[in-house]
């Protein structure tokens, strides 16, 4: 099982809760992240990337106001780490060309010395687009856009040649890049369950994050879900790997975990996460609509709470529904990262989800 994790590039990371934590934005603690997950074994880390006003989604924490570029922060961790993957969001619509964007990506694949990949966003609020001063783009039409992009930035990836492209809504002439990614591209993820992200998926993503559906029967309906989203993306003649995002909260006994996740959410900055429950399923996404506002005080798409033993027996039903990878968030990082590493990694090496 792939085993990632999130960095929290942003002030308040993934929980708009005011419980006391050491979690911080800064690139230093988020390089103390990332180099304590690469010695622990984690195969990837993943850098978020969102666009907010002055005080960001609000409350007195101002949550997620201040937001690091992952594509700047993952080009420094390439230089402080060997093994571990650097995957970096980009809203690919937000006023990128593709020669721009697939030289970033060739230059931060050949620092890393293929190391490197994109998390594909094409976009998450309308709002975004004026932000930079574009036109707002229909979901569906923003994928389409985002395909041709793609084609274009592959090309460019593989080409020895110049490269001359006239499309619906890119047009290139003698257009180069060098040098090449090590290995071929950099590794290409993206987001949805939306049957054009899916399609999207389908036809560039090596991994493809998706979203628990809502409903009380929590594992069973993943399973249905996954396995329709895998056989849509097979039936295309591909393969791609599905990725979860679960919150660990995880203690010694079953009891100080829950009190602890209740305390998240007991000590919620009221007025962040009004605005983060609007923002998450708000729009026209579909990923997180079933989200509940109680989750959401606490972070990620699910929550895994509890002692070691059962935080692993979770995992083991989330291999069971055939996802191939968790990419976990923290509420105190530092430590929280430490704790799981010591106590919960060598069950899942026990359990047969690492080597």
């Amino acid at each position: 099982m792939l085993f990632r994790s999130f960095i929290p590039l942003q002030n308040g990371a993934w929980t708009p809760s005011l419980y006391p934590r050491g979690t911080d934005w800064t690139f230093d603690y988020n390089a103390e992240c990332t180099v304590r997950a690469e010695e622990l074994g984690f195969d990837l880390v993943f850098g978020l990337a969102q666009w907010h006003g002055a005080g960001g989604l609000g409350g007195e924490m101002r949550f997620r106001e201040n937001t690091q570029d992952p594509l700047l922060v993952t080009a420094g961790l390439a230089a402080l780490t060997k093994n571990i993957m650097l995957i970096s969001t980009v809203h690919v619509l937000y006023g990128w060309s593709p020669l721009l964007l697939a030289k970033y990506a060739a230059t931060l694949d050949h620092m890393s010395q293929g190391r490197w990949g994109i998390n594909m966003v094409t976009g998450i609020k309308l709002e975004d687009f004026e932000m930079f001063g574009l036109d707002p783009v229909e979901h569906d039409k923003r994928y389409e856009i985002a395909d041709e992009l793609m084609e274009l930035m592959k090309k460019l990836w593989l080409s020895t040649e110049n490269v001359n492209f006239e499309g619906k809504y890119y047009r290139m002439k003698k257009g180069f890049v060098s040098p090449k990614p090590v290995n071929g591209r950099p590794i290409l993820v993206n987001a949805s369950s939306s049957g054009a992200g899916v399609g999207f998926a389908a036809r560039h993503s090596d991994l493809l994050f998706i979203t628990r559906p809502a409903g009380a029967d929590v594992y069973g309906l993943l399973k249905e879900h996954n396995h329709k989203i895998k056989a849509q993306i097979r039936e295309a003649g591909h393969e791609v790997r599905t990725i979860i995002n679960p919150h660990i909260i995880c203690a010694d006994t079953e009891k100080e975990a829950k009190a602890r996740k209740q305390a998240f959410i007991d000590n919620a900055d009221p007025v962040a996460l009004d605005n983060f429950f609007k923002f998450i399923t708000g729009g026209d996404t579909v990923s997180w609509k079933g989200a509940m506002r109680d989750d959401l005080a606490v972070g990620g798409n699910m929550q895994m709470v509890g002692t070691p033993e059962q935080v692993v027996e979770k995992m083991l039903k989330l291999h069971d529904c055939g996802i191939d990878g968790i990419q976990v968030n923290f509420y105190d990082y530092l430590p929280d990262l430490e704790y799981f590493g010591e106590r919960v990694l060598p069950l899942m090496k026990e359990a047969g989800l690492r080597n």
